[in-house]
């Protein structure tokens, strides 16, 4: 079966319908980046999948370390001969990291997971699985079925907003009720805090 691999802005042009995205813009000059630090860029390109794996994303925490840290994405792809589609800046996000995916099953067709996201996710493996698209209650299932549940409650820090959270689960499994060749998505990571929840990081694979 042919694949097709979104790159991370390919992809937000989908999930921007369904779901809130942190602010960004795609550059190919510094000087055209209007976001102000702190923030992150990125290097965005077909054949990079993982770009953390290469050096590819950079925290800007301020005005200064911006240009040294673009040039370096730069000298970066020209080193591994890597064809861009430009620099993605990126507003910078804190709060709980979760993983939404969805997956098509050979029996159950799409399936929505929820686990905990960033660096966690392959460690931890906290995840629960439902069957798409799912209720508010389903939604609150799968919470309660993690590990991680603990610290979104703010057990050890700050609250997650557990009715956005809920929210973005239900709309995001109804994503492969319009797109059918859908075969994988991951939101990694999905930043949720008091007030906010944001997808900070996506990428989309679709059947040719």
């Amino acid at each position: 079966m042919k694949k097709e691999i979104l790159t991370e802005v390919e992809a937000e042009k989908i999930l921007k319908s369904y779901v809130s995205i942190a602010k960004n813009q795609l550059v190919h000059l510094s000087r055209e980046i209007k976001i102000k630090p702190p923030l992150v860029l990125k290097i965005i390109s077909k054949q990079v999948i993982h770009k953390s794996d290469i050096g590819g994303v950079k925290i800007v925490k301020t005005k200064e370390e911006l240009e040294r840290e673009f040039n370096d994405l730069i000298k970066i792809a020209k080193r591994k001969k890597i064809r861009l589609q430009g620099i993605l800046a990126q507003e910078y996000h804190e709060g709980h990291q979760l993983i939404i995916g969805i997956k098509k099953d050979p029996t159950f067709q799409h399936v929505l997971l929820l686990g905990a996201g960033g660096i966690y996710t392959e460690i931890m493996k906290d995840i629960s699985i439902r069957a798409c698209p799912i209720t508010e209650k389903d939604a609150e299932s799968m919470i309660n079925d993690l590990k991680y549940k603990e610290a979104l409650e703010g057990k050890r820090g700050k609250k997650a907003n557990m009715s956005l959270l809920k929210q973005t689960l239900v709309k995001v499994s109804k994503i492969p009720l319009k797109y059918k060749k859908l075969q994988e998505l991951d939101i990694n990571p999905l930043i949720v805090n008091e007030k906010t929840a944001k997808v900070v990081d996506a990428r989309m694979v679709f059947e040719k």
